[in-house]
């Protein structure tokens, strides 16, 4: 009986845990005013700390732009990413997208953008 009270306390505490960083989760809007846009990691990233949980909001003319979720690799070469659950393309202006733990890879992938430094890399603790 006491260690049944011992699983249940532990798993109210594990619950409230879970609760405490849900509600903590923050909202950015990507470059603030700027918006989703280049040069970013060395404009607008300082001193910011990001958290899983958090949700980026990418801003921009979806006439011109577009945020491709990608792996370290489509980082780092500038490739749109091959569909899959971690890689995608967002092509509404206004888009959300919840921080995993670890790294996190945005490139614009219109032509030229990424390579023009329109990425954004975020390790989410």
């Amino acid at each position: 009986m006491a260690a049944a009270r011992g699983r249940c306390a532990g798993t109210v505490l594990v619950l409230l845990s879970l609760l405490a960083t849900a509600a903590a989760a923050r909202t950015y809007i990507v470059g603030d005013d700027a918006g989703w846009t280049k040069n970013l990691e060395a404009s607008w990233l300082g001193g910011k700390t990001f958290y899983a949980g958090d949700v980026l909001v990418f801003k921009y003319d979806k006439a011109h732009h577009d945020v491709s979720v990608v792996g370290g690799k489509g980082y780092q070469r500038c490739e749109l990413p091959k569909h899959s659950e971690h890689s995608w393309v967002l092509r509404t202006g206004n888009d959300a997208v919840t921080l995993r733990r670890g790294n996190n890879y945005f490139i614009c992938g219109q032509p030229g953008h990424c390579d023009n430094n329109m990425k954004l890399h975020i390790n989410a603790l």
